[in-house]
Parts: C-alpha cells; structure tokens; sequence
C-alpha cells in the first residue's frame, strides 16, 4: 500500500505524459473545423476514465458534442461525488504570440513555477485540472482507497456556452444524482496560499453589428458625408462607461448584490500585492469602477467589456475605405441575482436605442449563465478545507473569483446538490491568453489533495 505521495513519486513521469498527450490535441469547441479533435479528445477522456478504475463510462450524445459520463460505485449506502470538468479549449489565437505552439506541449521553468510548468492551450483550463481528478481516482482504485462512491460528467462545450449540457442534465437527474459536486476549472491566490472559491460571476455574451451604406466606399469621395460605421460602433461602445466606469445601461444595477462593509474588510484581508499585480501584467496603472478595490472590481462587481472589434480595411498598407459594416463581440461578467437574460435584454434594447438614424444595428445573443455563491458552512467546503490543510499545511482561504461557470447554478437547480471548487491553477497561467501553462508542482498537487477531499467528505457526511 502506497500512500498518495508515494504513488505519486512512482508514477510522476507517466502522470506528465499522459496529459502532454492529451494537450495535444486541437479540441477547439468554438471551430468546427476542429470537431473531429473534439471527439478525439472525448475517446480519450472515456480510455483514461477506465483505465482509472471506473466500472462504467458512456459516451452521451447531445445535439452537440457528446458528455463523457463515468462511475464507480462501491456502495449504495455512502455518499456519491459528481466531478464535472470539460475537454474542449479556447482558440489558440493570437498564433504569433506563442512562444511556443500551443498544441506541441513544452515544459519550461519560470520564477513562479521553479519546477516547471506545461506550456500548450488547455493546460490549466482545463485538461490539466480535470485529468488530476481522473489519476486522483487511479491512485483511489488501485490503492483500495476509495472511501465513497464517484461519478465523472466531463462535457466538450465549456468554451462555448454549455448547451448540449444544459440540455442533458434536466433528463438525466437520476442518474447524476449526487451528495455533492466536485470542479477544478479556477485558481489560487499562491502555491503557498491556497484558496477555495466561494463565487463566481455569471455571464452575457453578444454580438453587435452595426451597418451603414449598402457597400463599402470611398473616404474621400464619401467621407464626412455618410456615417461611418466603425466611427459610430466606437463611439456607441465608449458610452457604454461614464466618467466613473459605471455601466450605463438602465436598469444594469437593479439587482446587483451589494455586500456588506463587513464582508467587503474580509475579502480584504487576503494577500494582495498592486504593485506585484501591476508589474505582472506590465502596466503603469490599474482601472475599474470608481469606488471599488482591484480585487472588488474583478469579483464582486460587474463588468463589460469588448473582446474583439473589426470592420473595414485591416490588411497591409492602406485602403482609404469606409467599411459598410463594423462588429464587435461583447461580453458581461455579472455577480449573484443579476439574470443573465434579462441582462442581454437589456443591453440589446440600450443598445438599438443609441444608435443614430444614419446606421441599422443588430444585436445577437451568443450564450450565458447565472452567478453562483456557495456556503462556507456545509460539509463540501469543509471537506475541501480540511483536504487543503492536509496537504499545503495551512487553512484555504474562502475567495470570490471573477470567472465564470454558467452550468454551476443549472446543477443546483436541477440537481439540488452544492458545488465546491477546488482550484489548482495561478492567475498567472495565462488562461484564454497565448502561452497558457499549468505547473507541474500545482497539477501533482491537485492529484495529491483531492483523495482527502473523499476521505474527509465521507467522514463528515456520517
């Protein structure tokens, strides 16, 4: 009998294998052209999810791609952990700004990660925390350490939305029941200061066109003549912010929660250095929303924010054009009893009414979700706390994040079961950026963790 740090010492190369493998290949949701990646990467999934000792994986098709479901029940009468994770990843673009490409997986040492990390495209989002629940599970089987009954739902459309399982999870209550769910898609505060989320933000994601003459024109011709598109989309989207970077938009702010003074001096009181932060991103200066922290403004409170712009002329050297149309995709980070839809009804209504006379505007809704909070009372983060504390030596502290999963809040309606998450990455792994990475020493630590969230799970649901 081996325990989990010596197991882990045994099969350590075998363990950074298996997921640089798995990093390699494109499961990008978000392209089609990608699709056959994406299913080669569920077929992956489901060999690994046996090989970890499940007595049972299905491949479940949806209207999109499939959801890999997996268990292994040892007991009727203990208690069941529903992991969830996903297999697909964001595009890799911008390419030119990889060190190194981002499905031809490297490791390398930097300052933060001493013992090296994984550089390649869903290293820490979320392959490689996902795949430390699948050998958390290898070592529990093999090791006759499995203190309860488990089951896998590992889904292919994270990045894009989660439809297919929105879609499956109302028809398939019964089978994942569950006393609690378990997910590794957030982060940390350090490798010396662990955390747990206790929140995340929801989410509204447009699009926006905005269309002027019936063709493009000549600027000098036309110019100062006919509305230009591109200028009126920027001008419409600078007004979306006031002088205070406070949203705009009637009725944003309605049912946004507003915390306490209390719970504001808690948050606080983790470690936080601006400079650090600043130096990090290389920036002279932070911004947000006047009245609110750095780490306020990116967790308890709202945002919106472009994540891309185009129209026009882009290519090399110059076109003197007026483009007959001009795009952007818009996304908004909202925080607990904001409706994600009616949020997007809102906007798409705001939006239509600035727009003047002299250019047509369509407003397209591409997905959302709800935001989330999870007590840190019940027995899950307890569990997850006292696991933290086996393993780092030091209490997890409770933290909001930004981020978003917009299936948390489903799983509690549908489900009835609490959500705990239990991050490994850092904030600085580059996560949605070029150059994501995942350390090794983070990723075998999750693997070295999880088997006391089990263990503790199982002692205090008695």
């Amino acid at each position: 009998m081996h325990t989990v740090k010596e197991y882990i010492d045994k099969n350590k190369k075998r363990f950074i294998d298996e997921l640089i493998e798995l990093l390699k290949i494109p499961s990008i949701s978000a392209d089609t052209a990608f699709s056959q990646d994406v299913l080669n990467t569920a077929d992956s999934i489901m060999k690994s999810l046996k090989e970890a000792g499940c007595d049972k994986v299905e491949l479940c098709e949806t209207p999109g791609y499939p959801i890999i479901y997996g268990e292994k029940i040892i007991n009727s009468d203990l208690p069941t952990v529903l992991v969830y994770g996903h297999y697909d990843v964001q595009p890799a673009d911008p390419i030119d700004l990889w060190d190194s490409p981002p499905f031809e997986p490297v490791i390398k040492k930097t300052d933060i990660h001493p013992e090296g990390a994984i550089f390649a495209r869903g290293a820490c989002d979320d392959k490689g925390q996902m795949y430390m629940h699948v050998k958390a599970l290898e070592y529990m089987t093999s090791e006759g350490k499995l203190p309860c009954n488990v089951k896998f739902m590992i889904e292919g459309e994270e990045e894009v939305g989660s439809e297919s399982l929105a879609w499956f999870v109302p028809r398939n209550v019964e089978k994942l029941a569950n006393d609690v769910i378990l997910i590794s898609d957030t982060g940390m505060i350090a490798n010396d200061i662990p955390s747990i989320t206790t929140g995340l933000r929801g989410l509204s994601y447009v699009e926006v066109e905005v269309t002027g003459p019936n063709r493009d024109l000549h600027s000098g011709l036309y110019g100062g003549a006919v509305a230009n598109p591109i200028n009126i989309l920027s001008k419409m989207i600078a007004s979306l912010h006031d002088e205070n970077n406070h949203i705009t938009i009637p009725g944003f702010y309605d049912k946004v929660e507003e915390l306490s003074q209390a719970e504001r001096d808690e948050m606080a009181k983790a470690p936080f250095s601006l400079e650090a932060y600043k130096n990090a991103l290389d920036i002279d200066d932070v911004y947000g929303e006047h009245g609110y922290s750095t780490n306020e403004r990116n967790s308890i409170r709202p945002t919106l924010d472009v994540n891309g712009i185009w129209g026009g002329y882009t290519g090399e050297g110059a076109k003197t054009v007026i483009a007959s149309k001009a795009y952007a995709k818009i996304s908004m980070r909202l925080v607990p009893n904001q409706n994600w839809e009616e949020i997007t009804t809102l906007f798409k209504n705001h939006f239509e009414n600035i727009a003047p006379k002299s250019v047509k505007v369509k407003v397209t809704p591409h997905h959302g979700g709800q935001g989330y909070v999870t007590p840190i009372d019940n027995i899950g983060y307890q569990a997850a706390s006292k696991a933290y504390q086996e393993t780092f030596g030091v209490v997890p502290i409770p933290q909001r994040s930004g981020g978003s999963i917009p299936i948390v809040a489903l799983f509690e309606k549908e489900l009835k079961s609490k959500t705990i998450l239990m991050g490994f990455g850092l904030n600085s792994d580059a996560i949605h950026s070029p150059n994501e990475h995942f350390g090794i020493w983070n990723y075998l630590k999750g693997i070295e963790t999880i088997p006391y969230f089990y263990k503790y799970f199982s002692e205090l649901y008695k």
